[in-house]
């Protein structure tokens, strides 16, 4: 028989990933880093719902899961050209120097 992982262990892994993604984000001011941990933060929410979807036998944890991927290459897509942008612009990738430009 094939041993699950309790719910409460999975829920306690995915809020501890999704903390750690967002210091991340709060604390870093480099955008590839930023970019990494909402990646941490979004596989987080992943295994929140995949995990419930096991709890309950259903699978639209997994679902959600692949909805959650096509976002996040979505938005690694855009940020990356967010970040070709700003370095090619500023010579830098820190946060601040992208509080400086109109449009």
């Amino acid at each position: 028989m094939i041993a699950t992982v309790p719910l409460e262990h999975g829920l306690i892994l995915a809020a501890a990933l999704f903390a750690l993604g967002l210091t991340g984000v709060l604390v870093r001011r480099n955008i590839v880093f930023m970019l990494m941990s909402v990646e941490i933060m979004l596989n987080s929410v992943g295994l929140a719902f995949i995990v419930a979807g096991a709890r309950w036998g259903q699978v639209d944890g997994q679902v959600m899961f692949v909805f959650i991927l096509t976002m996040a290459a979505a938005e690694v897509s855009v940020g990356l050209a967010l970040v070709i942008l700003l370095y090619h612009r500023f010579k830098t990738l820190d946060a601040d120097a992208a509080s400086i430009m109109k449009g």
